[in-house]
């Protein structure tokens, strides 16, 4: 059994502090309050595996409560994504041959009554982030199927400074840290319009029969279907769903793409915290690849593969 070792061992410096899990609940909801009324600007650094990017993120809360943000990556290859009230408008560089569903930074509206039961949310301490008094909170998986997050989140206004995303062992997995954050004045309309290079994003919401044709006969508690899209595959113009669950913090995707005879073999593999795994899956309309990915152990991500299936064949007992 893993889970054992799991709970013992996980994060051992955060089970020596006391929790203090409602005021872990009151920052969650600041820091959901922010995202909806702050407008900032700023530099951010991303690692993951030892590799660091540098980006630029300008965020708008508009007239009416509309929010729109823009991300661009500042060296190596040119990324860029654009989002209006968390929906991707654009996007350019190797992003725009995929489904975005993500922010561009790490952190979103969190709600913890829904967490709490996934993790165990705690004020762990204080830090100080892009010169800025930040306090420190731990949410610390009550199971091996999701990973640790700390989030150092802002005193004054609740917004993310840092983001650390942590396996079973402690060890770094993934890191958002600002390096300069500016609150003091809305980003300027230039600022937030795409370069010619961002390309509308070619997601669409998927047809009801879609999420109604398949399923999964395993699922990590607390994990949900939250998006149904479709879109064309990169390699031909086969349409490919895509079913995203998230258990409100983490999430994965789950890609059905017909394979029209060929020959594809099934496949595992992991860059820092994102894993993929693929296994081919005859129906009665052909093969099709299933694919998992997403931010999730790598055992979990094969479990939830091997367990999707088509409407044709009986859930198992």
């Amino acid at each position: 059994m893993r889970f054992i070792p799991f709970t013992t061992l996980l994060f051992g410096s955060w089970l020596a502090l006391p929790a203090v899990a409602a005021d872990a609940q009151d920052w969650l909801q600041r820091l959901a309050e922010a995202e909806r009324s702050q407008s900032y600007q700023g530099t951010f650094v991303y690692e993951r595996n030892g590799s660091f990017s540098t980006h630029s993120v300008w965020h708008r809360v508009e007239e009416g409560g509309a929010v729109r943000e823009r991300l661009l990556q500042l060296d190596g290859p040119a990324q860029e994504v654009v989002r209006v009230d968390g929906r991707a408008q654009c996007v350019s560089g190797t992003l725009a041959d995929q489904v975005v569903d993500s922010q561009a930074w790490p952190a979103r509206e969190l709600d913890a009554k829904q967490l709490v039961e996934w993790y165990d949310l705690r004020v762990i301490g204080d830090s100080r982030v892009a010169g800025r008094a930040a306090v420190v909170l731990a949410l610390v998986p009550r199971d091996q199927h999701r990973y640790g997050v700390e989030l150092h989140l802002d005193r004054e206004t609740g917004l993310p400074l840092k983001s650390l995303l942590l396996n079973d062992k402690g060890q770094l997995l993934e890191r958002f840290q600002f390096t300069q954050l500016d609150i003091s004045a809305v980003p300027e309309n230039e600022l937030l319009q795409p370069s010619s290079a961002c390309q509308p994003v070619r997601a669409a919401e998927a047809k009801a029969s879609v999420a109604e044709n398949w399923r999964s006969d395993w699922l990590p508690p607390g994990f949900n279907l939250s998006t149904v899209t479709e879109r064309r595959s990169p390699a031909s113009e086969a349409s490919v769903a895509c079913l995203v669950y998230d258990d409100g913090l983490a999430r994965f995707s789950v890609f059905l793409e017909p394979l029209h005879g060929a020959s594809v073999e099934d496949a595992r593999s992991q860059l820092g915290p994102t894993v993929a795994v693929s296994r081919r899956l005859s129906t009665n309309d052909g093969d099709v690849m299933v694919t998992v990915v997403g931010e999730i152990p790598l055992g979990t991500a094969e479990r939830v593969a091997l367990s999707m299936r088509t409407a044709e064949v009986p859930a198992a007992p």
